[in-house]
C-alpha cells in the first residue's frame, strides 16, 4: 500500500465517495485526472463479503473503475484512526491476503504488487 502521509499516489488505498446517487467505493488509485478517478475497487458494502469470498478460495476480485469529476465528493487516503485499524488492514486481516494483492490482480493494468 502506498505509504500514509504521502498524497493521493498510484496505488494509494482510498474511500472515494460520490454523490448522485450518494455511493461510497473503497480501492487502489489508478489515476487521478481533472476527468476522474480511476481506482481498482469495489463498492464499500461489498467489502465485507468480497473478503469472505477471498477467504473461502473463491474467485472474487475488485473491477476497474472509472467516476468523472463531477461525481465525486471527497477521496480519502485510508488510514488507521488512532487504535482502530484502516479499511485496507481490516480486510487483509479478514481475506487472509493484502489488499494490494487482491485488487492488483487484473493482469497488465495492476497498479500495484
Amino acid at each position: 500500500m502506498a505509504m500514509q502521509g504521502r498524497g493521493f499516489n498510484k496505488g494509494s488505498a482510498v474511500l472515494l465517495t460520490l454523490h448522485s446517487p450518494r455511493q461510497k467505493f473503497f480501492g487502489l488509485l489508478l489515476k487521478l485526472a481533472a476527468a476522474g478517478v480511476q481506482l481498482r475497487g469495489v463498492p464499500l458494502e461489498s467489502l465485507e463479503d468480497l473478503a469472505r469470498q477471498i477467504r473461502a478460495g473463491e474467485p472474487a476480485g475488485a473491477s476497474t473503475l472509472f467516476f468523472p469529476m463531477h461525481r465525486v465528493e471527497s477521496m480519502e487516503l485510508d488510514a488507521p484512526a488512532g487504535e482502530l485499524p484502516s479499511l485496507g488492514e481490516s480486510f487483509a486481516a479478514q481475506a487472509g491476503r493484502p489488499v494490494e494483492e487482491v485488487f492488483g490482480e487484473d493482469g497488465d493494468d495492476a497498479p500495484c504488487r
